[in-house]
C-alpha cells in the first residue's frame, strides 16, 4: 500500500529582548550556569510576575508578518507539569485565547510557491536547560539544570498538518527562521536553542481523509535533524504498518548519531495539563492603534525582497535567492545597485570572491566597493587584477585607486610594449609557433596566457588577443 505523509510542526522561538519574560533577569546567552535567576523565574513563594511589553510586542510583530489576526483580547494561562527544568512545575503560557491565530507562510519549492496555514501563535515562557551526561535523555545516568534560560520570552508557531514531506517540512522552517531575522525579534540561532521544533508525523493510505495516528519527534534543533529524522520515522511507520503492526502514539527522541528516533513516552491519551486562568497576571489587551503601528513599522519580508530582486534588478531566481538568504549581502547590493541598471558586475563580485573574503573578515564599506567597480569599468585594472586588489581592500585602510597606484597595478596601455612582449612569447616557442601554423590553433590560448604573464597580468586581455591575432597572422 501507499501512504501519504501528513506532517504539522510546533515551533518554539525565543524572542530578542534583553530581560525575561516576567521578570528583570537578563537574556543574554553563555553566563555560568544559574546566574541569571531570580524568585521570580525560579517560581519562588510569594514572588509576582510582570509582563515585557517589548515581548509582547515582538510577538505582534511575529503575528502580522505570519499574515495572523492579531487578537486585541488574549489571556495567560498555567499549563501544570513537572520536569526538573521548570521550577514552578506549571508554565506561564497562552491556551484558550492566543495572541494570534489564522496565518500563513508562502514559501518557494523548486520555483513553486507553497502555502502553509498558521493555526495559532502565542506567548510563553521558556523552561530551564537539562544537561545530560549521555548523547541524549534516554541514554543518560543523570542529568543537571541551568536555570537561566528559565522565564525567556517564547513564541510557540503551530502549523496545520498540511506539510507533505520531510523536506518540505525543512524549507518551511528555514523560511521562518528566515522571516524572524528580517522582521528583528530573534537571533533564531539554533545551535543556541533560540529555535527549535517538535515534528507531529503521521501516515495514512494514500488519499485517504482519515489521518492515521500521529507521533510526536521532539526538540529537532537544526534543519538537517529535522529532515533526517522525519524521514527515519516515515520509513519506521511505513514498515510497521506493512507487517500489520499499529502506530502507538507516542513521544520519541531523535539520536543524530545513529540516524535513528526513540521512544520517550507513551501518549496513549492526550497529556491532561489542567489548564486554568493565569491568577497573578491580568487578560492581555491591545490598542489597535498601537497593533497598527507597528504593522506599520514592519520591514521588507524575505518574499517581498526576493520578488523585488527579481522585478527591479532583473536577476536570476538563483542570485536573488543568494542576496534574500544573506541579508546583510542583499542589504548590501540594494546599496550599491541601481534599479534598471547594469548590475551584473555587481552581483557576481557578491557572489564570487567578495563572499569568501566578507565571510572571514566582515563587510567593506560600500563606497570602497563602488569605487573598485568603478576602476575596473574604466579599464584602469583588468578584472583579473581587481581580485588582487580586493584582497587588499580587506587587509589596507587604502582605497583601490590608492592600492592600484602603490603596488603599480595599473592596467599596461603601451601597445608597443605588448608588440615586444607578445613578439618576445612567440620568439621563445618556435616549435608550438610552428605546430600552430600548421593548425594547432588552441595554442592560441596558450599564447595569450604566457603573454599575460610576461606583463604580470597588467594588460587588457581583449588588447592582447587583438596584438597576438595580429602578430600570428604576420608571421603565417
Amino acid at each position: 500500500m501507499n501512504y501519504d505523509i501528513v506532517i504539522g510542526l510546533e515551533i518554539h522561538v525565543a524572542l530578542l529582548t534583553e530581560s525575561k519574560f516576567l521578570c528583570s533577569c537578563s537574556t543574554a546567552f553563555g553566563a555560568a550556569p544559574n546566574t541569571q535567576c531570580c524568585p521570580v523565574c525560579l517560581g519562588l513563594p510569594g514572588s509576582l510576575p510582570m509582563v515585557n511589553e517589548k515581548a509582547v510586542e515582538y510577538a505582534v510583530k511575529a503575528g502580522l508578518a505570519l499574515n495572523c489576526q492579531v487578537h486585541h483580547f488574549s489571556r495567560f494561562d498555567r499549563k501544570n507539569y513537572f520536569y526538573p527544568d521548570l521550577p514552578k512545575a506549571y508554565q506561564i503560557t497562552q491556551d484558550t485565547y492566543p495572541l494570534c491565530t489564522d496565518g500563513y507562510l508562502e514559501y518557494y519549492i523548486d520555483d513553486q510557491l507553497h502555502r502553509t496555514a498558521i493555526t495559532r501563535l502565542h506567548l510563553e515562557e521558556e523552561a530551564g536547560k537539562l544537561i545530560h551526561s549521555g548523547g541524549s535523555i534516554v541514554d543518560s545516568e543523570y542529568s543537571l539544570v541551568d536555570y537561566n534560560r528559565a522565564g525567556i520570552p517564547l513564541i510557540e508557531i503551530v502549523t496545520a498538518p498540511d506539510i507533505t514531506s520531510p523536506r518540505q517540512a525543512r524549507l518551511f522552517l528555514e523560511q521562518l527562521r528566515l522571516l524572524m531575522l528580517y522582521i528583528g525579534v530573534s537571533d533564531v540561532k539554533m545551535e543556541e536553542g533560540s529555535l527549535r521544533c517538535d515534528a507531529n508525523i503521521s501516515l495514512k493510505p494514500q488519499g485517504s481523509a482519515v489521518l492515521g495516528t500521529k507521533v510526536e519527534v521532539k526538540n529537532l534543533n537544526s534543519f538537517r535533524a529535522l529532515e533526517r529524522a522525519l524521514e527515519y520515522e516515515a520509513e519506521r511507520q511505513r514498515i510497521v504498518l506493512e507487517q500489520g503492526g499499529k502506530i502507538r502514539q507516542e513521544s520519541r527522541t531523535w539520536d543524530e548519531r545513529s540516524g535513528r528516533t526513540a521512544s520517550m513516552r507513551s501518549k496513549a491519551d492526550a497529556p491532561d495539563y489542567r489548564y486554568f486562568p493565569e491568577p497573578d497576571l491580568p487578560p492581555l489587551r491591545l490598542d489597535p492603534a498601537w497593533v497598527e503601528r507597528i504593522k506599520a513599522s514592519l520591514p521588507e519580508r524575505p518574499l517581498e525582497r526576493l520578488r523585488r530582486l527579481e522585478k527591479e534588478f532583473g536577476l536570476s531566481r538563483y542570485e536573488a535567492t543568494f542576496l534574500v538568504n544573506y541579508p546583510d549581502f542583499g542589504q548590501l547590493f540594494l546599496e550599491l545597485a541601481v534599479a534598471g541598471g547594469d548590475n551584473r558586475a555587481l552581483i557576481h563580485l557578491l557572489m564570487g570572491e567578495y563572499a569568501g573574503l566578507a565571510r572571514e573578515f566582515g563587510h567593506l564599506e560600500p563606497e570602497r566597493l563602488t569605487e573598485l567597480l568603478a576602476i575596473v569599468d574604466e579599464g584602469l585594472i583588468t578584472h583579473s587584477q581587481s581580485k588582487a586588489v580586493l584582497e587588499e581592500l580587506f587587509r589596507s585602510p587604502l582605497s583601490p585607486r590608492q592600492i592600484v597606484k602603490e603596488k603599480g597595478w595599473e592596467v599596461l596601455r603601451d601597445v608597443e610594449q605588448l608588440r615586444e612582449a607578445i613578439q618576445g612569447v612567440l620568439a621563445g616557442h618556435p616549435d608550438l609557433l610552428d605546430r600552430y601554423r600548421a593548425g594547432e590553433e588552441r595554442l592560441f590560448g596558450f599564447f595569450v596566457g604566457q603573454v599575460m604573464r610576461a606583463v604580470q597580468g597588467k594588460a587588457d586581455p581583449k588588447v592582447v588577443n587583438q596584438l597576438l591575432k595580429e602578430e600570428l597572422n604576420r608571421l603565417v
